[in-house]
């Protein structure tokens, strides 16, 4: 029997701001441990969360970019489950309302065609902290400086077949989000990651199949390997008469493989209720067309000119174009 992957990504965008998303916190990376918490990222008793309006214009300028609908109300939502870098018990999300609606990105593909990847939402939300296991033995140590960053996190159509379209969607979106300035893309720092949802079903068919979810994946080789290796494992189970369990399940780097971590929660587990401290969130068309007027030519925009205007092949401006930073220096050369 032959076999088709179902491959939709979550990537998590840290924003670039020098703030949390509800305190006044600075977000550097690299501080000691549990310096950079305030009262508000740990929901100490008296404290009430202040929206950065910075977070909602960079949310703005990617949905745009996406050509994506944008919500003129949203609304923020208590995502209840306990962890231990969790101090509140809960994380502030956007669950029914996002403030970016559904959109899409093109990437291309190894044989020179462009296919259209279908964006779901991106929504804004609130970091956890980190829990620490090198250097400590027996136990676990807990780094809360994290808590309360601000997140846009990217959820994608299940339009995705391969491990190769996978990272090429990755890389685009990775690529755009340094364009336009609301994230430094570093991987190595948790900047930006990804989650992704992996099923199979026979070639031909309509039904998805169960899904697993690889969590917290840091590079592009990483998606790539843990995908393909998914993808494998899931075939060899049902070959065998078996049935995929929907699940959570990490990358171990070393080993190649993908190993369980958890049982999937659905969205009723977490008990999703509108924040009561946050009002929701309104944005109109003044403020959108000011967030327009401020966006860099885009990548593909400025591939096609490159082609045009210095005389370019395809692939030349490509690479040319790929960061921004590049594309600058060629233009001022």
């Amino acid at each position: 029997m032959q076999w088709e992957a179902v491959i939709g990504l979550e990537l998590h965008a840290q924003l670039a701001t020098r703030t949390k998303i509800f305190s006044g916190a600075a977000t550097a990376y690299g501080a000691e441990p549990n310096v950079q918490a305030c009262a508000i990222d740990l929901g100490m008793p008296g404290v009430l969360p202040v929206l950065n309006e910075s977070t909602v214009r960079y949310a703005v300028r990617l949905g745009l970019a996406l050509d994506a609908e944008l919500a003129g109300r949203s609304v923020f939502a208590r995502k209840n489950y306990f962890y231990p870098d969790l101090p509140k018990g809960y994380q502030i999300s956007q669950y029914e309302l996002p403030v970016v609606g559904q959109g899409h990105i093109d990437i291309d593909l190894e044989d020179g065609s462009i296919k259209r990847i279908g964006v779901t939402r991106a929504h804004l939300e609130e970091d956890a902290g980190k829990s620490l296991h090198e250097g400590f033995v027996g136990m676990s140590g807990i780094d809360l400086n994290r808590a309360g960053t601000p997140l846009l996190e990217i959820v994608s159509e299940p339009d995705l077949r391969s491990a190769r379209e996978a990272v090429a969607y990755m890389k685009k979106m990775h690529a755009l989000v340094r364009y336009l300035e609301i994230c430094d893309g570093n991987m190595q720092e948790g900047s930006f990651r990804c989650d992704a949802n992996v099923s199979v079903r026979p070639v031909g068919t309509e039904k998805f199949g169960t899904r697993t979810e690889i969590k917290n994946l840091n590079s592009f080789r990483f998606v790539d390997r843990a995908i393909n290796f998914e993808i494998e494992r899931q075939v060899e189970v049902l070959e065998a008469g078996g049935e995929i369990v929907q699940e959570t399940r990490l990358f171990d780097s070393d080993r190649g493989e993908t190993r369980p971590m958890r049982s999937k929660e659905e969205a009723n587990d977490y008990r999703y209720f509108p924040d009561p401290d946050l009002l929701p969130l309104e944005i109109d068309s003044a403020f959108i067309e000011e967030v327009r007027a401020e966006l860099p030519e885009l990548p593909d925009v400025r591939r096609q000119r490159f082609v045009q205007q210095y005389g370019l092949s395809s692939y030349d401006a490509g690479g040319l174009t790929a960061s921004r930073e590049l594309a600058d220096f060629f233009e001022t050369v």
